[in-house]
């Protein structure tokens, strides 16, 4: 599982009980989950089709810095099919689990379209795909002007203020 955004639960993210409320995790979730997707199957349009069971397994309360877990679960020819987990970053306590939420890459009629991806795909892979393009298109342009300066490697972004010294 992927953590990739942490919230802070504010005042106004709060129910009656002092606790987070649960349409506010579900609309970051559901917000989450569509970035990830369109990163995911590299398109710019995806709609929430389906949520299976929503399972509160704990809260959260004010002044809680909450993480939310999203891994691709299965890929279809114009869904992606996502596992969900939310937990307190400090105490890694799981506060909710999601089997499954599927998105479905659309076009602008809002039609499902094929996406052509099939498995998870990571920043390197990207960056390598994008470096393979711009490869070849530089070699059926100008073989003669190719730049040899080595590339960088992607910076990793720090988890907590022990990885920023270790770096």
């Amino acid at each position: 599982m992927n953590f990739h955004t942490r919230k802070w639960v504010k005042p106004e993210d709060l129910n009656p009980n002092g606790t987070l409320f649960g349409g506010r995790l579900l609309a970051w979730i559901d917000e989450e989950a569509a970035i990830y997707a369109i990163v995911q199957l590299g398109t710019s349009r995806v709609v929430t089709k389906f949520m299976s069971e929503i399972n509160f397994v704990s809260s959260a309360r004010q002044g809680d810095i909450i993480e939310l877990g999203i891994t691709a679960s299965a890929f279809g020819r114009t869904s992606i099919s996502l596992c969900v987990e939310i937990r307190n970053k400090i105490t890694r306590e799981r506060i909710l689990t999601i089997d499954r939420i599927v998105l479905v890459s659309v076009d602008a009629d809002f039609k499902p379209v094929p996406h052509g991806r099939t498995r998870i795909t990571y920043i390197e892979d990207r960056f390598r795909e994008q470096a393979g393009s711009n490869d070849s298109h530089n070699d059926s342009h100008n073989d003669s002007h190719k730049d040899e300066t080595p590339q960088k490697a992607p910076r990793r972004r720090a988890d907590s203020a022990s990885d920023l010294k270790n770096a």
